[in-house]
């Protein structure tokens, strides 16, 4: 799953430009990944602030 760090998130727009599956939204001041996204992690790569992360489910 992707997780946001909201204290290091510039809300800039570039995750959502390259998200293949358009599950990123800029909502007012926070970014919000819906049920859609499938961790590809292609906006982890592109975030210059690091804000967006891949964690791996712990089941």
């Amino acid at each position: 799953m992707i997780t946001v760090n909201r204290f290091k998130c510039g809300y800039c727009g570039a995750c959502v430009s390259v998200c293949p599956k358009n599950a990123i939204d800029l909502v007012e001041t926070f970014i919000e990944i819906d049920e859609n996204c499938s961790n590809c992690s292609i906006c982890t790569k592109i975030c210059p602030m690091g804000a967006l992360e891949l964690v791996e489910d712990e089941e």
